[in-house]
């Protein structure tokens, strides 16, 4: 017999090679941090006035915000008041307890703010909240 030649497989392969592990692994890092780019929702820009007794708000309908130079956004979407009188009186009609936010940039006049308040409470829309940031400083 030849020296030291011992065919017997009853033990097995005892090791695992993770390199193939590893190398999926960072495929798909990749691949979640490439996709997270486009996942992300642009935003509108506003600096929030702050205010210490804020609450929190829940399931809201409409998103009004104003940004500082006075342009108009519905739901992140750029918009009129024409739009917004149009929207609240569709989203009343299919839920009375509607409700609005109102996001204002601190820069924003105030008498801007009061017309949209106005403007979504002639179209039924009474429940809504002002945006603000709630740390106080």
């Amino acid at each position: 017999m030849a020296g030291g030649l011992n065919l017997d497989d009853d033990e097995g392969v005892n090791d695992i090679n993770v390199t193939p592990l590893v190398d999926i692994m960072l495929v798909l890092l990749i691949i979640f941090m490439v996709a997270s780019t486009y996942i992300v929702k642009p935003s509108i820009e506003v600096e929030l006035p702050r205010a210490a007794t804020g609450g929190e708000t829940l399931d809201t309908t409409l998103s009004i915000v104003v940004d500082a130079t006075g342009a108009i956004f519905l739901n992140g979407e750029p918009t009129t008041e024409e739009a917004i009188a149009a929207r609240c009186r569709e989203v009343v009609a299919k839920d009375k307890d509607a409700q609005a936010i109102i996001a204002a940039d601190k820069a924003t006049l105030h008498g801007r703010v009061v017309r949209l308040i106005d403007l979504i409470r002639q179209n039924g829309v009474l429940k809504f909240a002002i945006n603000i940031d709630p740390t106080a400083g």
